[in-house]
């Protein structure tokens, strides 16, 4: 598997739907768009801007032209999901943008999007490309509830704002999958396991919990993480409830220990053991990210 592959999905009884590494940060095997090739066409999730070009053909792979592609839906406005929402949209002039409605402005004007984002990720910023505005009028918004009609698929909408307020997951009951944006965290495809995912500003412990209910629920044979590639759904996202109460713990009982906050991020930092499978520099910038999200939600806690 190398960056710029696309590969059918083949968990479950999935058809019609593909994926694409897109290479974000350098790093194979930590970015996944899918493409939904049935009677109309989807994109879900468009990753960050720089290498939007990798989508377009994997889109023509499938034998999608550009002005065929119908519905661009990234499952949130974080960078790393609608970073390339602009450039699809230009490319791929008769696409409709699907968004939830709390994150449509930051597609029209991606000023404060951009600004946030560089205040997360740090010099990761460099690696982004730079999003372009999407024209208002191509702006579908959503609400929990809402049904993106493709024919012989459907995407139901389901809010689930623990990662993010504009954040949905999609389930495609055709092929009994659902789209899990950040909801069930970081799936690693060469640890077979999941790993937290807790970046600042808007990350909510509770609300994430609930969220993994919200899955449960909807008793999906596969899931289809962004971040990244699918997997069959098994015992996956109570284990990532399990890692993501344990991930808080930990921050919350180092930061007892640590003179201050810089401490406390420098250590899970340094300590991380993702440098073997993502590289150390995205590796360590991750961690970092992870644990201000979590010291600003245990803040927020002690208001």
């Amino acid at each position: 598997m190398a960056i710029g592959d696309r590969y059918p999905v083949e968990t479950g009884d999935c058809t019609d739907l593909f994926y694409v590494d897109t290479g974000m940060y350098d790093t194979a095997e930590y970015g996944a768009v899918y493409i939904l090739a049935g009677e109309r066409s989807a994109v879900i999730d468009t990753g960050i801007g720089q290498r939007h070009d990798l989508i377009l053909d994997a889109l023509e792979s499938v034998g999608i032209a550009p002005e065929e592609l119908d519905v661009i839906a990234p499952t949130h406005v974080h960078l790393d999901h609608a970073g390339g929402a602009g450039h699809l949209a230009r490319d791929c002039p008769n696409a409709t943008v699907v968004v939830h409605e709390r994150g449509a402005r930051h597609l029209v004007d991606p000023s404060r999007l951009i600004a946030g984002t560089k205040a997360a990720v740090g010099d990761q910023w460099a690696l982004y490309g730079e999003p372009l505005p999407v024209p208002e009028d191509r702006i579908r918004t959503l609400t929990d509830g809402a049904v993106i009609d493709l024919g012989d698929h459907e995407l139901r909408t389901h809010h689930a704002p623990g990662h993010a307020p504009h954040q949905v997951v999609f389930e495609d009951p055709a092929n009994d999958a659902v789209f899990t944006a950040d909801a069930a965290g970081i799936y690693v495809p060469t640890l077979d396991a999941v790993r937290e995912t807790s970046p600042p500003s808007d990350f909510d412990l509770e609300q994430c919990l609930s969220d993994l209910e919200l899955l449960e629920s909807l008793d999906p044979e596969t899931l289809l993480y962004a971040h990244y590639g699918p997997a069959p759904s098994g015992d996956r996202l109570s284990e990532y409830a399990d890692v993501l109460t344990d991930w808080v713990a930990a921050v919350e009982s180092k930061r007892q220990q640590a003179e201050n906050d810089e401490d406390v991020v420098e250590y899970f930092a340094e300590t991380t053991p993702m440098v073997d499978v993502w590289g150390e520099r995205k590796a360590r910038a991750e961690a970092g990210m992870n644990t201000r999200g979590v010291l600003r939600y245990l803040d927020a806690q002690a208001q």
